[in-house]
C-alpha cells in the first residue's frame, strides 16, 4: 500500500523569505529602471484626477498642464545635469531671472536688435554656470555654498539692472515673446516654449545615454575619485557641467519671457525647489551618478499634474504645497531603499 504524504503548509519563515524575494526583485527593478517609479506615479495621477473632475482629461487644461511645467522642466533639465555629478545648484532662479531681465534690458533700454538680446542673454547665463563651475572646480568651495553665494549676487544684480521694475512684453521685439505663442493641433495648444522644451530633453538624453560626455558625467557622480583614478577629467566634466547648465537655464529665461509676456525681476522665488522637486520626483538621485533627464520631465509633469488636479479639486494652495512636500519625502526615501540594492 502506497502511503501518500499530506503537503506541508508554507511556514512563517518560507512566507518571509518570498517576501523578501519580491521585495528585491521590486528593488532590482526600480534600480536599472529609474524612471518606472515616476512614471507609474504620474499615469495613477492622471487616471485619478481624471475620474475625480472629467474637465481635467480635456484638450485645454492638458495644454495648460504642459505650459505651466515648461519653464520648470527647462531649468530642471540643467538642475539635472549637476545632481547626476552628486552636487546641487541654488542659483537657478537668480540666473534665470536675471538672464531674462538681461535680455528684456538690452533690447529695450539698450535698443539691441532681439537676436543680439537673445543671444547675449543666453551668453550671460552662460558665463553665469560657468563662475559656478569655476568656484567649484578650481576654488574647490562645495557646490550648496557655491551656489548658495551667487543665488544672493544674482538677484541682487537683478534688483540694480531692472530697477526692480517689470518691462512689458509689448515693449521688446517679438522674437523676446515668441516662444510663448501657441500652435493649435486639433484640440491642443502647444506653445514653442514646450516644443523647444521637448527638444532640449530629445537632445540631452541622447548626450547622456550615446556620448563619452554623458558616461563622463554618470562615471564622475557615481564616485568622483574613481573617475579620476580612470582617466577622467573631472574638473573639465564639472566645468562643463555647470556651464551648459546655465546655458540650460538662460534657454528658460526665455521661455519665461514668453509664458509671461513680460521679463520681471520678482518672479522666480519657487524656481530652485521646484527644479530640485522635478529631478528628485524623476528618480535622479541626489548622491549623483544615478538617474536621466526622461525621469525629469516625468517628474515635472508630476508636479504640474498634481497642482492641476488639487486645484480642480478646489484645494488650497497651502495644502497643495503639503501633497507636493510628501511626494519629495517618499521619493527620497524610495531612493534610499533602492541605492542599497547588492548587485
Amino acid at each position: 500500500m502506497t502511503v501518500t504524504k499530506e503537503a506541508t503548509p508554507p511556514t512563517p519563515d518560507f512566507e518571509v523569505r518570498q517576501h523578501d524575494s519580491l521585495g528585491l526583485r521590486l528593488q532590482h527593478l526600480l534600480h536599472g529602471n529609474p524612471t518606472l517609479g515616476p512614471l507609474a506615479v504620474l499615469i495613477v495621477a492622471i487616471l485619478a484626477f481624471s475620474v475625480a473632475n472629467t474637465r481635467f482629461f480635456s484638450a485645454p487644461n492638458l495644454s495648460l498642464v504642459l505650459a505651466q511645467v515648461t519653464v520648470i522642466a527647462v531649468l530642471a533639465l540643467g538642475q539635472t545635469l549637476i545632481i547626476l555629478t552628486a552636487g546641487i545648484d541654488l542659483s537657478v532662479g537668480a540666473i534665470a531671472v536675471f538672464s531674462s531681465i538681461l535680455m528684456a534690458t538690452f533690447a529695450t533700454r539698450m535698443g539691441l536688435p532681439g537676436i543680439l538680446a537673445l543671444l547675449l542673454g543666453l551668453v550671460a547665463g552662460t558665463a553665469m554656470g560657468a563662475l559656478n563651475g569655476f568656484l567649484v572646480t578650481r576654488i574647490k568651495l562645495p557646490p550648496f555654498i557655491v551656489t548658495l553665494g551667487t543665488l544672493s549676487i544674482f538677484f541682487s544684480l537683478n534688483a540694480v539692472v531692472s530697477n526692480s521694475e517689470t518691462v512689458r512684453g509689448s515693449d521688446m521685439p517679438g522674437l523676446m515673446t515668441w516662444t510663448g505663442t501657441t500652435i493649435p493641433i486639433g484640440g491642443f495648444r502647444l506653445t514653442y516654449g514646450s516644443i523647444i522644451m521637448l527638444l532640449l530633453f530629445a537632445v540631452f538624453f541622447y548626450a547622456l545615454s550615446s556620448t563619452a560626455w554623458g558616461r563622463h558625467v554618470y562615471a564622475t557622480g557615481d564616485d568622483l575619485e574613481a573617475a579620476r583614478l580612470a582617466g577622467i577629467r573631472t574638473n573639465r566634466v564639472l566645468f562643463s557641467v555647470y556651464t551648459v547648465a546655465g546655458l540650460l537655464y538662460a534657454i528658460g529665461a526665455w521661455i519665461l519671457i514668453g509664458r509671461l509676456a513680460s521679463a520681471s525681476p520678482n518672479v522666480g522665488v519657487d524656481y530652485n525647489l521646484d527644479s530640485i522637486t522635478a529631478v528628485v520626483l524623476g528618480g535622479t538621485s541626489l548622491f549623483g551618478g544615478r538617474g536621466g533627464v526622461l525621469g525629469t520631465l516625468i517628474g515635472a509633469l508630476i508636479v504640474g499634474v498634481f497642482r492641476n488636479g488639487l486645484q480642480l479639486a478646489g484645494v488650497e494652495v497651502v495644502w497643495q504645497g503639503f501633497a507636493i512636500g510628501l511626494l519629495v519625502l517618499v521619493a527620497v526615501s524610495l531612493d534610499q531603499w533602492i541605492r542599497k540594492v547588492k548587485s
